[in-house]
């Protein structure tokens, strides 16, 4: 990063603003390349003398002689970070520095050179993260500056010479007791590390148990051997099985150092636990710059504005200034109230329900900087988050704002967390809180203090995971349980109103048909009534049957029915056909229903003309007939 003079003829010696860009764009504007000499500057090929190299705290330019010179201004210049290897082997120890884009086959590289090892057997043990592959870049594994590596060849046989570092071997493999004394606490802790531990991951664990953080620890009883923190204990030279030490919080100074009156945003070098600072002082940036406590005019804008009504707009105020000041590489915030983050988290199907993360900023705490820069947007933490987390955010720097988390934390976890929360000072803060909703009640499972390390906090959402997945699995068995009894009673449910539904169609059916019957019956009864009514009044009409005594001529005529009876009939020889047909329909014959036949020659009489006589249909003076019904 560099901080750029306020004149461009400052930077480059040049008057003409085109020219002096064009000669920085040249140079892919690295003012170190740039040689200032004279007033005049020159690029890569220019054939003025070159300048004494820059320094990378200050430098001074001196501009063309018409112009006044201009005091000098401080540029700060990002170097690479480089990480500094102490590679045991036997009897030997090689020292490597490179920078922290090397990659871990890089540095077997250099060994197998300085070792004459081949890097096929060489196997590079000591890392923090357990084995790792020769592709993966140093970067990755978030190193500490010093750091401490042995190797092993097994398929190497030692030598008698190697009885040095078979003992180191043993060593390593054995556990010392710590006990460590809190001499403000007045309290003993007796710790047990096996030897691969280092100064390092000591000095952490106990910072978890005294909340004394690594860089504010004052040690005693360290052997003169322990000089680097990144030693195990193996090769400390502590005392064997047990060894007494004491610890206690640093004093701070009695007066801080005087602010600068400009603001300078430097970009901050650490690994990956935020407690092995670079030294600022070579970048020309006092500590508090680094921990974002700079002068009141430096402060940025809140997190979160105070007495919000809206919960939803204080989230998103939150979430860009997160983005703003730290990057959008981190977790996704939830946007809404607590309680809704609580429904979207607990109160689905249990398959789908996640743990809840809070996150609670503060930025008066000096740990804020570093938790949210090296923790919060580690992509590992990220992708944890998202996965298996919802993750919902809260800034408590105003009191105000505190207090209404308290309120909403009292509401919807109880009393207890709300006093959790009271109890953790400012420089403990930033506090991630794991809660996993239960059947009656929401669970806190781990409150996570802002001095870890990005290890640590994946332990801790790891371990939190396993006690939530374990819980998930029996909500999971419980409610398939559930639904299977739902399904059952749901299909008898089913089963029985489908058989309600089909005894109502059969009743409804059969009422229909009853109904049908008696319309019919009725439709019958009626027919038989006008057919009666009809044969009556024909039988009524009929004129009286002649004598045979009479003079007139007479036709007797016998008609057989269907049913093999035989009807026997007088009638005049001048009647009419009609008289004829209204008899045959007073016995219950309509000649719409029947046909009227002679037997031989077979004739249908009912398609005569009804109004000739009985003389000339030839049925004189007597004759056989019979009645066929109609198709």
């Amino acid at each position: 990063y560099l901080v750029l003079p306020d004149k461009d003829n400052a930077c480059t010696g040049i008057d003409n603003i085109a020219e002096a860009i064009t000669l920085l764009e040249l140079n892919n504007w690295d003012l170190v390349v740039i040689t200032l000499w004279g007033g005049t500057a020159t690029g890569p090929g220019g054939a003025a003398p070159a300048g004494p190299a820059s320094s990378s705290s200050s430098s001074s330019y001196s501009g063309s002689p018409s112009c006044p010179v201009l005091p000098s201004r401080h540029i700060v210049e990002r170097q690479p970070r480089m990480l500094h290897f102490r590679v045991e082997y036997r009897q030997r120890s090689v020292e490597v520095v490179l920078e922290e884009s090397s990659t871990v086959g890089e540095i077997k590289q250099i060994l197998e050179t300085e070792l004459q090892i081949p890097m096929s057997k060489m196997q590079l043990k000591g890392w923090k993260s357990g084995d790792v592959l020769d592709s993966t870049l140093l970067r990755t594994l978030h190193l500490p500056k010093n750091n401490s590596l042995y190797v092993l060849t097994p398929d190497i046989t030692p030598s008698a010479s190697t009885s040095q570092n078979s003992a180191l071997q043993e060593t390593l493999n054995q556990n010392f007791l710590l006990v460590i004394t809190h001499r403000e606490a007045q309290r003993d802790y007796n710790l047990h590390f096996p030897g691969t531990k280092t100064i390092q991951e000591v000095k952490r664990n106990v910072s978890d148990l005294t909340n004394i953080p690594v860089r504010h620890q004052q040690w005693d009883g360290w052997p003169a051997s322990a000089s680097d923190d990144s030693m195990t204990l193996a090769a400390s030279g502590i005392s064997f099985p047990c060894h007494h030490l004491s610890v206690c919080r640093r004093s701070s100074p009695a007066n801080a150092q005087e602010q600068t009156e400009e603001c300078t945003d430097v970009h901050m070098v650490s690994d990956s636990e935020g407690d092995d600072f670079e030294d600022a002082s070579e970048f020309g940036v006092d500590e508090a710059e680094i921990f974002g406590m700079g002068s009141s005019g430096c402060r940025k804008s809140p997190m979160m504005p105070e007495n919000c009504e809206n919960e939803g707009e204080a989230l998103l105020h939150f979430t860009s200034e997160f983005s703003t000041r730290y990057g959008d590489c981190h977790p996704v915030f939830f946007i809404g109230s607590l309680e809704a983050a609580s429904q979207e988290a607990f109160y689905g199907k249990a398959r789908d329900r996640k743990l809840l993360a809070i996150y609670l900023h503060n930025d008066e705490s000096v740990l804020s900087n570093v938790f949210c820069s090296q923790m919060m947007c580690a992509e590992s933490i990220v992708s944890y988050l998202s996965q298996n987390f919802t993750t919902w955010a809260w800034d408590v720097t105003k009191e105000a704002n505190k207090a209404r988390l308290l309120t909403m934390c009292t509401r919807h976890f109880g009393s207890v967390v709300a006093q959790t929360i009271r109890t953790y000072k400012t420089d403990q803060f930033p506090l991630l809180l794991i809660v996993m909703g239960k059947r009656t009640s929401n669970e806190v499972l781990n409150v996570i203090q802002g001095n870890t390390t990005v290890d640590e906090l994946m332990m801790r959402l790891m371990g939190a995971m396993e006690i939530f997945t374990a819980q998930q699995q029996e909500d999971i068995k419980d409610e398939d349980e559930r639904e299977a009894r739902e399904m059952v009673k749901r299909e008898q449910d089913e089963a029985y109103r489908l058989s309600l539904e089909a005894d109502r169609k059969k009743r409804e059916a059969q009422e229909r048909e009853e109904a049908e019957q008696v319309r019919l019956e009725q439709i019958r009864k009626e027919q038989e009534e006008e057919r009666e009514a009809i044969r009556l009044s024909l039988e009524q009409a009929l004129p009286p049957e002649p004598s045979e005594e009479g003079g007139e001529p007479i036709s007797k005529l016998r008609i057989r029915t269907p049913s093999g009876e035989f009807l026997e009939r007088r009638f005049l020889g001048g009647c009419k056909l009609q008289v004829l047909f209204d008899f045959v329909a007073s016995k219950g014959y309509p000649s719409d229903e029947f046909k009227l036949l002679t037997t031989f020659p077979r004739r249908n009489i009912t398609q005569l003309e009804p109004a000739s006589t009985l003389l000339e249909a030839k049925l004189f003076p007597q004759e056989t007939l019979f009645l066929e019904a109609r198709e």
